[in-house]
This record gives C-alpha cells, structure tokens and sequence, in this order.
C-alpha cells in the first residue's frame, strides 16, 4: 500500500522510459551527454527533527541537496530514486507530507521520482539519488581553480544557519514557503549558465559551510585562496561567522579566470566577487581571510563536518 502510495504521487519525467513497478528504471541519457549521478542521506534528529521540520519541509529539503550537486556541476537533472526507512508508528500523513514536498520540487524542474526501497527503521532515514547529465567533458569540476582566479557566490550566506540557531536556542520559527532554511532553493539555472558560458573552472555547492566548501576546491586543485570578509555577502539576522561556518545555504561556490567579466546577477541570483586563489602555501591548501582592519588570519574548517565532532 506504501509503495502504491509513492507510485501514485509521482509524475511522469522527460529523461525515464520507464519507472517504478520493474526492477530497474530506465533513462535517457542525451546523445553526447555523461551521466551525473549523486547520493545524499537525510537522517532524522541528524538532518531534521520533526519537532521544527513539517514533513514538506523535510521532503524538499532531501531533494534539494541532491539537485543542489547536479547544478555545482552545472548540470540538468534527470530523475531522482528514494529509500525510506520509516519507524511502525510513524503516521501515515508525515509520509504524505514529505512526498509532497519533495514532488512539487521533482515537478518544477521536470523530474521524476522514479524508484527506491522501503523498509523499517527505527527513525525517518531517507536516502536520495539524484541522476543528471552534462555535456561530455563539460561538467564542472573542483579541480579546475588556477592561482589568479577570483572566488564568486551566489545569493547571501548564513541565513539557514540563523534559523536554526533560533531553533537550538529554543525560539519558535515559522516554517514559511520561500524560508531559507526550511525550503532551501538549488541554483541549478545559474549553474547551467555557468557551464554554457564556460565562465566557471571550479565549482561546490555551499553544504557544509563556506570555510569546508572553500577548503574542497583548495585540495582538489591544489591552491591557497583568501576571502575578504567586507566582501562576503551575509544574509539578514546573520552574521560573519555564520556565513562563514554555517552551512545548508546550498549556494554556488565558484572560481573563474580574472579576465572573465561576470554580470551582478544570472537568473536572478545575486552573484558576488569575494576573493581570489593563490599559490598553496607551505604545500598546504591554506584559506586566509583579510580582516576590515587589514589583518590577516588563517580560517579554520568550522562547518559541518560528519563524525568529526559533536555538533
């Protein structure tokens, strides 16, 4: 009946020939395209707790993680496929809620949901798939930063982070269409212009916290880069440390060419210059941060970091 339920709620995809009700499904890959294909798993009280989180939150949440790393790569997204492990008693109406919130995102970009597994578990665990496709050769990598290059985002920082700092401290937050936190927005039409224009070299999503995700594209290319904190675009209620540290801003991090002359804004989104990539240091991926009052200082790593500690 659980799965009768799910197969009802789902729609029909462009890119899958066929869906849930065989074994596989199968999708149609674009003639000259390769396939992108990421994994995210959403654990409760980890992830969410259903005591701030309502069930369409929680499902839109999920997805947008994983459409999030398809638009980093400035790719298109294909189909998604969902495990659920659900405890006995959970109600019926949090399942329904949670579909909901994550079809009505499959559906506005042109995605189908389109298989997974069931099972039993002893809290919500939801692990998504998400498939894309990029031009072959075109997707954009980490590895792709060059001393010179200048480090970019997208839209504001901290303002997940602020939320749920009000959450931690006890505060009631209204869970409103359009929150950052609770119905984050993947940038996917933004990293496609990226990609179609070839502008970006390297490019993260902004998961885990600006000082993690930075540090990702530093190791994978093997620079040093540093930020200017007047220069970093901090989101109302937030503040520095949490636009540096945050996380689940599930913005684009990216670097391009100093000669690349980008516009202020693409689809919309609000795009700011905030550094510059340099030379490692000391064959080390160092990331500096140039103070208001000129001083400069190594960041540390201070978003989130699984079982690294207690968060």
């Amino acid at each position: 009946q659980l799965l009768q339920r799910i197969r009802r709620q789902s729609r029909k995809g462009v890119g899958v020939v066929q869906s849930i009700g065989d074994d596989c499904a199968i999708l149609q890959v674009p003639k000259g395209a390769q396939l992108l294909v990421t994994t995210d798993l959403c654990i409760e009280n980890v992830h969410f707790r259903r005591i701030w989180h309502p069930p369409v939150s929680v499902g839109h949440r999920c997805l947008t993680r994983g459409l999030s790393d398809i638009a980093a790569m400035g790719g298109e997204p294909l189909a998604c496929f969902l495990s659920l492990g659900l405890p006995e008693k959970l109600p019926i109406g949090w399942v329904d809620g949670f579909l909901k919130g994550l079809n009505t995102l499959a559906r506005r970009f042109g995605i189908e949901l389109a298989g997974g597994d069931t099972s039993s578990a002893p809290c919500i665990m939801a692990d998504i798939i998400v498939t894309g496709h990029a031009p072959a050769g075109k997707a954009v990598l980490r590895s792709g930063a060059r001393p010179g290059d200048r480090i970019y985002v997208t839209g504001q920082l901290g303002a997940s982070a602020a939320i749920l700092q009000r959450l931690y401290a006890g505060k009631k937050v209204r869970p409103l269409p359009g929150s950052p936190h609770f119905y984050p927005q993947p940038r996917l039409a933004v990293g496609q212009w990226l990609r179609l224009h070839s502008v970006a070299t390297a490019m993260i999503d902004l998961s885990d916290g600006l000082s993690v995700d930075l540090s990702h594209i530093c190791e994978e290319s093997g620079v040093s880069a540093t930020v200017t904190s007047a220069q970093i675009p901090i989101a109302q209620n937030a503040d520095l440390k949490l636009a540096l540290h945050g996380g689940e801003d599930y913005e684009l991090l990216f670097t391009a060419r100093a000669a690349s002359r980008l516009p202020s804004a693409v689809a919309g989104v609000q795009i700011t210059e905030i550094g510059a990539i340099t030379k490692p240091r000391n064959n080390s991926s160092a990331i500096l941060v140039l103070g208001e009052n000129g001083r400069v200082s190594r960041l540390p790593q201070l978003g989130w970091e699984h079982f690294h500690r207690k968060h």
